[in-house]
């Protein structure tokens, strides 16, 4: 009878040590400290990456820069960019494919008491900007300050490019007069008392723009789109997974605080509600909508930010006959 027991206990123990060598493993390369490990790590907390038959790999980096040599020399499997990155690679001929993970968009924050009601109001005043000229949201605010006011944001404001984090203290300290950052640093910026001058979204609509349309979102290779779909669509569905968690359960966020590195209830209550804001809505993206998006970008940013796309690249999106 021992025996018996022993013999089925090893069996059992073969036949899961198998099924576990047999699950694919995806390696997520991402900034440390990036915000998309809040729903990576609840994915992987709630196991539904095991969910949906895969195991999830985690690999902090020190910038966009180290994910994407990662990426392109096989280090990696998925990175988190913005389709606009993805359609500059096809149109290279490089067959990448976008997810997506967030809509959210960044704001111009200004001081309480400052005395600008409107982006016309900037002319003539320091902007602190992250991300660099060709950063999306300048570019988007510059379109809207000419045809909503006939400004040259460019050319009537001084422009101070730095990294998120010290755009952030010098929008706190009034070194700059107005900022334009990451959605999480704006969401600390609000939380601290600073007040938004104008939305992107806002921005991109009066454009004739979607706001729904996700900016950022995971980038996968065609090839393993076309040889192990069920692996990527795992992802995706594990990625849904997680966002309706993050959408609807408060208990989920108090366990992420400890990794969001906010500073106060105020701050934590901004981050949970910035990235709420952001989540997209199920479903496949507006081709149409993404196509307009990028023939701005090409007017605004030309060459040097979507390289030689001038349409959309058919395949850029998942579903989308990649």
């Amino acid at each position: 009878m021992l025996f018996k027991a022993l013999t089925g206990a090893i069996a059992v123990a073969v036949m899961a040590t198998a099924a576990l060598a047999e699950t694919p493993v995806l390696r997520v390369a991402v900034l440390k400290f990036g915000t998309v490990n809040w729903e990576l790590d609840t994915i992987k907390h709630n196991r539904f990456d095991v969910d949906h038959a895969f195991e999830l790999q985690v690999q902090g980096v020190a910038g966009g820069s180290a994910a994407k040599v990662a990426f392109q020399g096989g280090e990696a499997d998925v990175i988190v960019s913005d389709w606009l990155w993805v359609a500059r690679q096809r149109a290279a001929g490089k067959n990448y494919v976008f997810i997506p993970y967030s809509k959210a968009v960044g704001s111009v924050m200004v001081p309480q008491d400052s005395p600008a009601q409107s982006l016309a109001d900037l002319v003539g005043t320091k902007i602190g900007i992250a991300g660099g000229p060709l950063d999306k949201s300048w570019l988007i605010l510059q379109a809207y300050a000419a045809q909503a006011h006939g400004a040259d944001l460019v050319a009537e404001t001084e422009q101070v490019f730095a990294a998120p984090p010290l755009i952030f203290k010098s929008a706190l300290s009034g070194e700059v007069d107005a900022a334009i950052n990451f959605w999480h640093f704006l969401a600390k910026m609000e939380a601290s008392g600073m007040r938004k001058l104008v939305d992107v979204a806002d921005a991109a609509t009066a454009l004739g723009l979607d706001p729904n349309t996700p900016l950022l979102g995971y980038v996968v290779k065609g090839e393993m789109v076309r040889d192990k779909p069920d692996l990527v669509n795992g992802l995706a569905a594990a990625s849904r997974d997680a966002k309706d968690l993050l959408a609807s359960d408060d208990a989920e966020w108090n366990r992420l605080r400890g990794r969001m590195n906010a500073k106060s209830d105020a701050q934590f209550e901004a981050l949970k509600a910035g990235f709420r804001a952001g989540i997209p809505a199920p479903g496949s993206v507006d081709e149409d909508a993404a196509a307009r998006m990028l023939a701005l970008m090409v007017e605004l940013g030309g060459e040097d930010l979507v390289g030689d796309a001038r349409e959309l690249p058919a395949g850029t999106f998942l579903n989308s006959g990649s």
